[in-house]
């Protein structure tokens, strides 16, 4: 079995994301998206969609985007 790195449940049933050259171990989606996901840096929310990137920095959507300043950015619906 393999201990979530979040919670420290250890569960038969516990998956890997192999990300940036990095293996983390969860024993679910909440504990993996508590982890990995991105936060907006205007509305502080975690990212679990697309989300927008500009100059280095992550936001939820363009709305917040462009609250911080940054121009262009449209959300695609």
């Amino acid at each position: 079995m393999a201990r979530c790195e979040v919670c420290g449940n250890d569960y038969s049933m516990a998956f890997e994301v192999h990300a940036q050259g990095s293996v983390h171990v969860f024993d679910c989606f909440q504990c993996a998206i508590h982890r990995m996901a991105p936060i907006c840096e205007h509305c502080r929310a975690q990212i679990i969609g697309q989300g927008v990137e500009a100059d280095g920095h992550f936001y939820c959507c363009a709305h917040c985007a462009r609250a911080e300043g940054k121009v262009g950015i449209v959300d695609h619906v």
